[in-house]
């Protein structure tokens, strides 16, 4: 890509004279002047694409290297924070790949690390859909440094690479209640606060219908309940099933994967969603080397540990989330005689959803309650209370990992638990008024209110009867594969052939294949990038040849948008051909 850059800006005749049209000779003097680089300004350039190349290739030789040392080790969890382990699940009857773990203040602990003895503790539960864990807690912005900050004992549910044989959507959940279990034990007469992040809030939330009396207010971050909800040509990943005929594909590659399912392709449909955002990520880290090398190399380090599922697992999620979108109808089966209730609960849920989320957006996060709850007056019939914030552009990725998101709304809402938990029963909006716009802005510099809201009123548009066309396809596609192809597959596969599909997958291979192991060659880079880092003198952002270059990454950013929006709308237009006209 870098060298590409240069070749589109830095082409001879770029640097030609252009016909300036009728003006006089004065200004067309200027014009070529403003719009003509010189020719030190050219060579200039040529030098600083040349290192930022070298930087460039080197910071990825340095991601390969990173993923697969993260490989050698296990995969442990990135945390920011040190910690110890309360309860590992795969000790137990049933056992699973998940463990409890105590997030320890740091040992230069000041005042404002220090833990108050009547905050409750905080449970922060990070989703299995593809990464490893650590979302919620692998920098100190984070929601569990800002907890630690706020003096709350926090706790932190991780999970192994590996599932345990056979485990189920099921004994994860069971395994989830003792946590939560331990931790009451732990702190008497102090209900937890859950934290769960992207598909671990639905984790949650059947936790909290199964835990009445157990838990405190739930704080559900991105996460989908109703994945049939989604604006046109803005949220296609609802109707991705349509496409690939339903569940059976990922039964499929479970079998392929010897009874597990890698979460590299969970990843790769995550960059596949929105391209500019994968073009904009290393354009980025070419275009501001200098600065962006340290924060690209941390962030991938944790996004290119892949982690996986097993068969059940995944079967289980797909079928009854998000094929099914079970959990908003009560359809939701977690085990023989038990069904998931949301209307069983009874502590307070606050969400935390974007408009500029394409994965959850709030359509999804908030759709769920109009469905449960018919009107305003039978949820405050429930005795329950909904608070619920939005913010206005911020990613999928962001509500997790923008430090100033971080630092401010996951602030304002632990330093308002005690409000929400006295509100009466009702639906409420949180609004957030921070007149200094600082993120580091604390009590009483803000200003928060709970604004009363009608259930009514969350109307998101949705193709139910469709949908449902397809859950129906779905369901006989999976038995037919079940049936007649996944006895033969399984037959055929193994350790051997699930580990060389693990390696040979291209989200893995695209990072190990620049690094020195695979390319030894590429340890030439690292010295040469250490002493271009020396004397390395950027060129300053008016320089006009940057300028240049900034306006061509911003005009591909744009053509990989419309591409995309033009995709998403086919797929919408073909959806709405294959299916709506079926159902209606």
């Amino acid at each position: 890509m870098p060298t590409s850059i240069a070749n589109q800006l830095a082409r001879p005749e770029q640097f030609t004279s252009k016909t300036i049209g009728p003006s006089s000779e004065g200004q067309a003097a200027n014009s070529v002047s403003n719009t003509i680089p010189s020719l030190s300004e050219f060579w200039d350039y040529q030098r600083d694409v040349w290192e930022r190349t070298i930087l460039f290739w080197d910071t990825l030789r340095e991601r390969g290297d990173n993923a697969l040392d993260h490989e050698r080790m296990g995969l442990p969890p990135l945390l920011d924070f040190k910690y110890e382990t309360i309860l590992d699940a795969r000790t137990f009857t049933r056992p699973v790949n998940y463990v409890l773990l105590r997030i320890l203040p740091p040992e230069s602990a000041s005042e404002r690390h220090c833990t108050v003895l009547d905050r409750p503790p905080v449970i922060v539960v990070d989703p299995r859909a593809g990464h490893g864990p650590s979302i919620g807690g692998f920098k100190h912005d984070s929601e569990a440094g800002v907890a630690l900050d706020e003096g709350y004992p926090v706790y932190f549910v991780s999970f192994f690479p590996e599932p345990c044989q056979g485990q189920t959507l099921a004994d994860v959940l069971h395994t989830l209640r003792r946590f939560v279990e331990a931790v009451r034990a732990r702190h008497p007469d102090q209900p937890p606060i859950l934290y769960g992040n992207c598909q671990a809030g639905w984790a949650v939330t059947l936790l909290s219908a199964d835990c009445h009396g157990l838990v405190g207010p739930a704080v559900l971050n991105g996460s989908p309940l109703s994945y049939w909800s989604g604006e046109a040509g803005v949220n296609p990943m609802r109707l991705s099933a349509g496409f690939n005929g339903g569940a059976w594909l990922a039964h499929l590659m479970a079998d392929f994967g010897d009874g597990r399912f890698d979460g590299a392709w969970l990843v790769q449909n995550f960059e596949n969603l929105k391209p500019e955002s994968v073009w904009d990520k290393y354009a980025g880290l070419f275009t501001d080397i200098d600065h962006e090398r340290e924060r690209f190399l941390s962030f991938e380090r944790w996004w290119n540990g892949y982690y996986f599922l097993s068969r059940e697992e995944i079967l289980s999620i797909v079928e009854n989330l998000f094929v099914g979108n079970q959990l908003e109808q009560g359809l939701f089966r977690i085990c023989g005689g038990c069904v998931a209730d949301l209307r069983r609960i009874r502590n307070p849920i606050v969400i935390f959803a974007s408009y500029g989320d394409n994965i959850t957006p709030p359509h999804q996060a908030l759709g769920w309650i109009p469905a449960v709850y018919k009107s305003t007056e039978d949820l405050q019939a429930a005795k329950q209370r909904i608070v619920y914030l939005t913010n206005p552009h911020v990613g999928h990725l962001g509500i997790f990992v923008s430090g100033a998101v971080a630092r401010f709304e996951h602030r304002a809402i632990l330093e308002h638990v005690g409000e929400i938990e006295s509100l009466s029963p009702g639906l409420y909006e949180m609004t957030i008024e921070n007149p200094a716009g600082d993120p580091e802005c604390r009590k009483p510099y803000y200003t928060v209110r709970f604004e009363p809201r009608r259930v009514e009123a969350l109307h998101f548009p949705d193709n139910r009867a469709a949908l449902k066309r397809v859950q129906q396809i779905s369901e006989a596609t999976e038995t037919l594969y079940r049936t007649f192809l996944s006895p033969w597959v399984q037959a055929v596969s193994n350790p051997w052939t699930a580990d060389m599909a693990k390696w040979l997958h291209p989200m893995r291979m695209s990072r190990y294949m620049i690094s020195s192991a695979f390319a030894p060659g590429l340890r030439a880079l690292s010295g040469a990038a250490s002493a271009i880092a020396q004397r390395r003198q950027p060129l300053p952002a008016d320089h006009p040849m940057i300028k240049k270059e900034h306006d061509f990454i911003a005009d591909t950013t744009k053509m990989l948008e419309l591409f995309r929006k033009q995709r998403d709308a086919a797929l919408e237009k073909t959806f709405d051909l294959t299916y709506r006209s079926s159902s209606e």
